[in-house]
């Protein structure tokens, strides 16, 4: 399996020495996670062999994520997206612009990392720890939601439409990684999550 590896969904500045060594850090664990539980499971990997892998020491993997469910869960792409909708037309219908910047995503994802996201979407199916982590994971990219939506709106990010609209948003998506592995990572995830905005754009279809 490749390790995985950071591309940015829009033209950032260089970044400086400390935060790429942060992040080929980062890479460097994740990317030993996902071969050792490709290898020998999920329960059966340890923290303290994630750590040889990646040769950092124990204390350098829990400074960087604090449970081995978080290894598998957290990415670079929130403050990614964030970064593109925010770059959008102001004057372009929200949903469009969710539209756009998860279908950017996806696509990168998929293209670079394809075995990654499998192994992923499958953890979140099968073990109970992974599914619980995604679901407490979920609050915080919603409050990332409710902050662009409201700069875009003119809302107060704390309104309860805001959250609501956001929460539901957040719920749809993840979803989308949840019926895919359900049905043996078959399809095309990138039509899944068109379909999922569907129908929070214009409700349950009929038929």
């Amino acid at each position: 399996m490749t390790a995985a590896r950071t591309s940015p969904l829009t033209d950032r500045p260089q970044l400086g020495l400390r935060e790429r060594k942060k992040i080929k850090t980062r890479m460097a664990i994740r990317a030993a996670t996902y071969e050792l539980i490709e290898d020998q499971g999920y329960e059966a990997t340890t923290i303290e062999q994630i750590a040889e892998r990646a040769e950092v020491s124990q204390s350098t993997v829990f400074r960087y994520f604090p449970t081995k469910e978080d290894i598998v869960l957290t990415d670079e792409y929130d403050a990614l997206m964030e970064e593109e909708l925010r770059a959008r037309p102001a004057d372009e219908p929200w949903i469009d612009s969710l539209r756009y910047v998860l279908t950017k995503a996806i696509g990168v994802t998929a293209a670079e990392e394809p075995g990654v996201i499998r192994l992923r979407s499958r953890l979140m199916l099968e073990v109970p720890a992974v599914r619980s982590r995604m679901i407490e994971s979920m609050s915080e990219t919603g409050r990332l939601l409710c902050r662009v939506i409201a700069e875009r709106t003119g809302r107060d990010a704390t309104d309860l439409e805001v959250r609501v609209y956001a929460m539901s948003l957040i719920g749809g998506v993840s979803e989308i990684s949840v019926y895919w592995a359900e049905n043996n990572c078959e399809g095309d995830l990138a039509e899944l999550a068109n379909r999922a905005l569907n129908v929070l754009e214009h409700g349950l279809p009929r038929d």
